[in-house]
Formats: C-alpha cells, structure tokens, sequence
C-alpha cells in the first residue's frame, strides 16, 4: 500500500515522513495532519489510538506530534463524506426536501 494525502490521494513517494510545513503536491493540503497518522481513529478518544499523544483540536492541520507515522491505507476519498452526504440524502428524503 501507498502512503497518500488524506484529501486527494496523492502519493507521498518518499521514505522519511513528512515534516511539520509540506504539503501535498497536488493539492496544497498539509501532509503531517492526523488524518494522514497511522493512529488516526474516528471512534477513538480524540480520534487517536495512541494514548501518549496530546490532543489535537485540529485533524487537517500541520501538527507536532512526536508519534506521528504516515499511515499505509488504501485511498477512498475524504472519510465520513460519502457518509455524511447519505445521511443527508436520507434526511432530505424523510422530510420531503
């Protein structure tokens, strides 16, 4: 598997990890966020499994984190969109909208 920008699936190529200030080559979307860590969990406290790391307010933002480790997945858009865009539908539908 790749490592890849959460927001639109450009290939981070490069062995190291990324630093505090890149970003995304094609995007411009800062590459050192929580969305793009390994420990990066919806459903966890503070969205992070890493029980260590201070919280994060800010999940697309550059952060400091000292566990940070871009994660392996595949790409499938930005989580919770197409999700979010359903239940939308859903309650558009419900309601006559």
């Amino acid at each position: 598997m790749k490592r890849q920008c959460y927001k639109c699936g450009e290939e981070f190529a490069e062995s190291r990890q990324p630093g505090r200030s890149e970003t995304c080559g094609k995007c411009r979307t800062d590459l050192r966020v929580c969305r793009n860590c390994t420990h990066y969990d919806r459903s966890a406290a503070h969205e992070c499994r890493e029980r260590r790391a201070d919280p994060v307010a800010e999940k697309e933002k550059g952060t400091f984190c000292e566990y940070f480790e871009f994660s392996r997945r595949p790409w499938a858009g930005v989580q919770g969109a197409t999700r979010e865009a359903a239940a939308r539908a859903a309650l558009r539908d419900l309601l006559g909208d």
